[in-house]
């Protein structure tokens, strides 16, 4: 009685209607699919990495810390980075093909796991998706990658001689090098020495040598957009082959830093003052990027001198920025300076007027000894107040390499002291870990 019951039911099923099945494995009512099972049997069974390697090798460079990507082609990228992911998820067999026959495997997830910077070991949690009988099947595992030594080209072009192609020098002729100083800095910092086999070190500078001439081509581009230079090409034969027409050569350049360096105090020529706005003769070299900033220490008054000015007539300083050439004083008192209004040239702006001021100053030494002090301009007077120490020259016993500068003191034109900068904390205090 009960089967005719169950026959009339099914008979009498709208059609269209989807029937459940049951699972052939644990027996649940399941729709139908291809394997007559649900998804948690099929995930069971299936094996979702299955043609994709869990373990992998990278090479890295011990001398530039570099990875190998493919043909010769080395990378640098930092540990854990995006960089470094991308590289290692390309070195994953069975993971970007698919097997004959079946789905091919969905990256869904990626991301590192922590290992110990000297395991030479790199782990990484993959999580993939698959099509399994018409189920989506998803699966995570871990991938382990083994770091090998490798030598990159360049490297090993650093253990031979003579295997440089360009060679650039870089030089300053000056005694205390504070712009090649700054240079050296802001090479470490842009990471500008990439690619280079070998530096070596002179008394005027130093030499970087280049396995090819376009990266040599690179570096000096960067001097030049860091610093003012000028720069002399040259190449020699190597050899050569006359039946291919093909010839070796070695390339130098050779790289002259502008001698200026900052707080360098300077006695332009007439010409050339005129030439950068009518600023006065005396100027103190502000700082120097690929312009040289001057500023007035009297005025405030600013410009900016190119490196083509410079080297088509190079000037010298009157007075290095040398520390020996330092002198401390102490700031007695200041008076603001209101600036006059130059119809010949433009106004100058509400926050240079309010810069000026006129100090009164005495030597550190001369305290207690005598009374003499000075009053003059300067264009740091808005930092200093009574009894602050400051730095700056002394242009009374200083014995002048510019005749017109050695003249105008003579007649009354330069000024006694021209202050630089104001010290802080234990440098003025003179204090022994200052």
């Amino acid at each position: 009685m009960m089967q005719d019951t169950l026959q009339t039911t099914d008979a009498t099923a709208a059609p269209g209607t989807m029937v459940n099945i049951l699972c052939c494995m644990c027996g649940i009512p399941i729709a139908p699919n291809a394997a007559n099972a649900c998804p948690s049997c099929l995930a069971g069974v299936a094996d979702v990495t299955k043609g994709i390697s869990t373990e992998a090798c990278l090479h890295q460079c011990r001398g530039c810390q570099r990875w190998h990507m493919d043909a010769g082609k080395w990378m640098a990228c930092e540990l854990e980075s995006r960089e470094l992911m991308s590289l290692c998820l390309k070195n994953v067999s069975g993971l970007n093909k698919a097997q004959k026959g079946e789905e091919k495997v969905r990256l869904i997830d990626a991301g590192w796991i922590w290992t110990e910077p000297h395991s030479m070991r790199l782990k990484i949690r993959l999580t993939v998706q698959k099509q399994v009988s018409g189920t989506i099947l998803q699966q995570s595992f871990v991938i382990v990658f083994v770091v090998r030594n490798q030598q990159c080209i360049e490297c090993q072009a650093e253990f031979r001689q003579g295997s440089w192609k360009s060679l650039v020098q870089v030089r300053q002729r000056v005694s205390h090098k504070r712009t090649f100083l700054f240079l050296e800095q802001l090479i470490l910092k842009h990471g500008a020495h990439r690619g280079c086999l070998s530096i070596e070190t002179f008394r005027d500078g130093m030499d970087f040598y280049f396995p090819d001439k376009g990266k040599a081509a690179r570096f000096t581009t960067f001097l030049e957009n860091v610093v003012p230079i000028k720069m002399k090409a040259s190449k020699k034969l190597i050899g050569t082959d006359d039946k291919s027409n093909v010839s070796n050569y070695k390339y130098t350049n050779f790289v002259e830093i502008c001698p200026l360096c900052k707080d360098d105090l300077l006695y332009l020529p007439p010409k050339m003052a005129r030439n950068l706005g009518n600023i006065s003769r005396l100027v103190l070299v502000k700082n120097v990027t690929n312009l040289i900033h001057l500023i007035d220490p009297l005025s405030g008054q600013t410009a900016q001198m190119s490196a083509e000015v410079f080297w088509r007539e190079p000037i010298r300083p009157i007075i290095t920025a040398a520390r020996s050439r330092f002198v401390r004083y102490m700031v007695l008192g200041k008076e603001p300076v209101i600036v006059q209004q130059n119809v010949s040239k433009k106004s100058a702006t509400r926050r240079n007027r309010s810069k000026l001021a006129l100090l009164t100053i005495a030597k550190e030494d001369d305290l207690g000894v005598n009374d003499i002090n000075f009053e003059e301009k300067s264009h740091v007077g808005y930092l200093m107040k009574s009894g602050d120490i400051a730095v700056g020259y002394d242009l009374t016993d200083v014995q002048f390499v510019d005749d017109d500068a050695e003249q105008a003191r003579s007649e009354g034109k330069l000024p006694d002291v021209v202050a630089l900068r104001k010290l802080y904390g234990g440098v003025a205090t003179n204090e022994d870990d200052a």
